[in-house]
């Protein structure tokens, strides 16, 4: 049965010489795998192009409940991305959200509320030209909100810590030893209270940028089982500074 669904590119993986599988994060179906056969091919009508990472993409497609791997039937990219994959900062921004999505992201089922989040965000970064350098940050943070770990804002004001094992704040230091401590965590709250509407105003050296991603990416592997390591924020760290 035929089904239209936009969806986001996450991975594509080559599958033989002129075909590729690709995992594409659908509104309708949560993640699936797509079969796209002669995607590497010159004249492909869905050409491997067309699905890079992150992009955008409008899609009618057959889908089957009992299938591991679906099929698509059209495909186009929509809204077609136009700074991403030419502005050295988003591509790799883009690389990292990628691969933090990539490893958060793993329901087979419908989630619109976390698709219209990611979707509209991609859509953000394609468009905006300040606060570039906290994207990322932002992005993280308010992602926690659909993946069930968004931190407790009670007490926050007055807190000097952030628990990162229970997601609170607190006026005292944490048994645990996964804690944020001051400054950080005023830092924090700062980032968590902002949102995209305000990015442009918050001021971070390269240091607290740094040193608060790696804290960031320490929080999602306490809570998501398999997160592993992110490796593509060095790269953009890089970048940034």
């Amino acid at each position: 049965m035929l089904h239209k669904t936009r969806g986001i590119v996450f991975k594509t993986t080559d599958y033989s010489e002129s075909s590729v599988v690709v995992q594409i994060f659908t509104e309708k179906f949560g993640l699936q795998s797509y079969m796209v056969n002669g995607a590497k091919k010159p004249k492909a009508k869905i050409g491997r192009n067309m699905l890079q990472p992150l992009a955008l993409v409008d899609m009618v497609v057959y889908h089957k409940t009992s299938g591991s791997i679906q099929r698509i039937a059209e495909l186009k990219n929509l809204p077609l991305l136009q700074t991403i994959p030419y502005d050295i900062i988003k591509s790799c921004l883009a690389m990292f959200l990628n691969e933090v999505l990539y490893k958060s992201i793993k329901q087979q089922t419908a989630d619109e509320r976390t698709f219209d989040f990611v979707f509209n965000a991609i859509e953000l970064l394609d468009n905006t030209t300040t606060g570039l350098a906290n994207f990322h940050l932002i992005f993280l943070i308010q992602l926690t909100r659909y993946l069930g770990f968004y931190p407790h804002g009670n007490n926050a004001q007055t807190a000097d810590y952030f628990d990162m094992k229970d997601g609170v704040f607190s006026r005292y230091r944490p048994e645990t030893l996964n804690y944020l401590s001051p400054p950080h965590t005023r830092n924090f709250y700062n980032l968590l209270q902002s949102g995209f509407g305000h990015i442009a105003d918050i001021r971070l050296s390269n240091d607290e940028r740094r040193y608060l991603i790696n804290k960031l990416l320490e929080y999602y592997a306490l809570h998501i089982e398999s997160f592993g390591n992110i490796k593509s924020h060095e790269v953009l760290e890089e970048v940034l500074s």
